[in-house]
């Protein structure tokens, strides 16, 4: 990836403060799976049950970031402890397995930066298995009339199973993997008519794309969309932006399909028209002003997807998504980085949802793919999506 040496020394800079951070937070948080902070010290998935659920337990859907974040650490640097602390957490995913009733679409979210991963970084055939499994459980979640994968099992009193995100687009790529794994192609076909499905479903004609389109699970057809974790419906949900633009670069990589590279550049070009001048970016594009919540967790997977972008078009297009990329990366720096050891996460001012009680809080996917991004930029990222 083309830099200046300005921008590269910032970019060593900031890897030299993730790796300072990483060597002592990975040692406190060795046995638990984080998803935030509290008091500025990681929770921990893999034993707390907040609400009673499964899904909120060892299920919760982003339990695979922390491996991922260890596992990025273990191909940056090769120290053996990161590799050590992946594995624990992976073996301790087992029991969302043996759970099963809290596992739905994010099933890709959890076992491919933990077990895909690992397999392709030490060959464990162990870490196979299990990704075959989760590749099992969410290609028995597709309805073939309305070619969607179900995203959620039944909520209290919603009948989901119509119900598609935007958000499955980062959990496709377990399909694809699988397909390429086993020479089955059942699999990538199931990725491929789903991300069909997105790109005309989802996608509207400006770029901006939906979170929630509810499809009639018997008959097919779309019956309605819903505003999610955005505003509200018809708004601009950010993060819902970036799992669709990074999310077909994904699908463009497995498949070379080059609709899917053209949908994630008509996403990104929306969303960097879309950032406001000081280069916050907030939970949804079409919030009102106030309260000005903001999601520092989408500008860190968009910077991500951007830069996927520039690794695939020609030199002339190059620039333009790499420079946003890494305009939203300093504004992260500058504004959104805690490098003490005040508070164990990295990235702070994430939002999980607008209507969410709590804002600017550390979320550990935040943390997450911050760190891909860093990586990219220096072309030491592990792939694995």
């Amino acid at each position: 990836m083309q830099t200046t040496e300005i921008t590269m020394t910032w970019i060593d800079e900031v890897v030299r403060k993730m790796s300072n951070k990483m060597d002592w937070v990975s040692d406190k948080s060795q046995d638990k799976i984080p998803y935030t902070t509290l008091n500025g010290i990681h929770d921990d998935r893999s034993s707390s049950n907040p609400s009673g659920s499964d899904a909120d337990g060892i299920c919760w859907w982003t339990n695979g970031f922390w491996g991922g974040m260890l596992w990025q650490m273990y191909h940056a640097t090769g120290e053996s402890k990161y590799r050590e602390y992946a594995e624990r957490t992976e073996n301790k995913l087992d029991e969302a397995f043996e759970q099963f009733y809290g596992l739905h679409h994010d099933v890709g979210f959890m076992w491919l930066p933990t077990s895909v991963a690992n397999y392709k970084l030490t060959g464990n055939l162990q870490s196979r298995k299990r990704a075959l499994l989760a590749a099992q459980l969410l290609a028995g979640r597709y309805n073939p009339v309305g070619e969607f994968i179900r995203a959620w099992n039944d909520l209290p009193e919603e009948d989901t199973r119509g119900w598609a995100i935007i958000d499955c687009m980062f959990n496709i790529p377990l399909l694809y993997w699988a397909s390429e794994e086993t020479g089955d192609p059942r699999f990538a076909q199931i990725a491929t008519k789903h991300a069909d499905t997105v790109m005309n479903s989802f996608v509207r004609p400006d770029g901006s794309v939906h979170h929630i389109v509810e499809f009639d699970p018997f008959h097919g057809g779309v019956v309605q969309t819903y505003g999610g974790q955005g505003y509200a419906d018809g708004s601009s949900w950010t993060r819902g932006q970036t799992w669709g633009l990074y999310g077909f670069m994904m699908s463009y990589n497995h498949t070379g399909k080059v609709e899917y590279l053209y949908t994630a550049k008509r996403i990104a070009h929306y969303f960097m028209a879309s950032i406001p001048e000081d280069g916050i970016v907030p939970v949804d594009f079409r919030q009102p002003m106030e309260p000005a919540y903001q999601d520092a967790t989408a500008a860190a997977i968009a910077a991500c997807g951007l830069i996927e972008i520039a690794r695939a078009v020609d030199e002339g297009e190059k620039d333009m998504y790499l420079r946003t990329a890494i305009r939203l990366l300093k504004t992260l720096d500058e504004q959104s980085t805690d490098w003490s050891h005040d508070c164990d996460c990295f990235l702070q001012n994430g939002s999980a949802a607008y209507h969410h009680l709590q804002h600017h809080q550390s979320i550990i996917y935040g943390d997450y793919y911050f760190m891909e991004a860093i990586l990219k930029l220096k072309d030491q990222d592990l792939y694995f999506w």
